[in-house]
């Protein structure tokens, strides 16, 4: 049962990746770092959002309700207003993606190249089944086993070496359907 409003309309729910990701917990870290990141806005801690926002991720995988409320209350600001920017740029993931998170360019070029059949490669050999997700509120779409999770990218820039890809901050170049199995071995060689 959802506990506040914020809870009931951020779209944060357990998948098989959670177990990869610490539930969100404040530190004496995680405040020092974002109270360096909010000195860099003497004229406005609002401006600080974004960083903030990456942060909570960078060390959670996602973006959750209590982490909304947090960066809210850091900056003097009502939690709407984070959810605003969470749910405005795709960047910001609301649930745990997978251990291994697939980024696959679908614009003119990747399309062209065959990422539309890369990301079905991908699906079939982790199990994945992306028939719920949808583009914009839940794009992210998890593996059973929660090692992998996939979600179609807007350009990634490279469009002469299409289709390409990112696993987690490793970009990929030149990945055929075909190379599929090869890319995944790389990061679980046992999956």
């Amino acid at each position: 049962m959802p506990h506040s409003t914020l809870e009931e309309n951020v779209a944060s729910h357990e998948t098989p990746g959670s177990k990869f990701y610490p539930p969100f917990v404040v530190t004496p870290g995680l405040e020092a770092e974002a109270d360096e990141r909010i000195s860099h806005y003497p004229e406005s801690k609002r401006a600080a959002t974004l960083p903030l926002l990456h942060i909570v991720q960078h060390h959670f995988g996602y973006i959750s309700a209590p982490s909304i409320e947090w960066v809210a209350a850091k900056l003097s600001i009502e939690p709407i207003k984070v959810l605003e920017v969470v749910t405005f740029y795709p960047g910001f993931r609301q649930s745990a993606p997978g251990k291994f998170h697939i980024r696959v360019c679908r614009t003119l070029s990747c399309a062209m190249g065959g990422s539309y059949e890369l990301m079905e490669r991908l699906c079939e050999l982790t199990g994945i089944d992306r028939s719920a997700s949808d583009s914009h509120h839940h794009p992210v779409t998890v593996s059973p086993c929660g090692k992998f999770s996939v979600e179609f990218a807007e350009c990634l820039a490279s469009c002469g070496s299409a289709p390409v890809c990112m696993v987690n901050d490793d970009f990929h170049e030149g990945i055929a359907p075909g190379k599929a199995e090869v890319l995944l071995a790389k990061y679980a060689p046992n999956a």
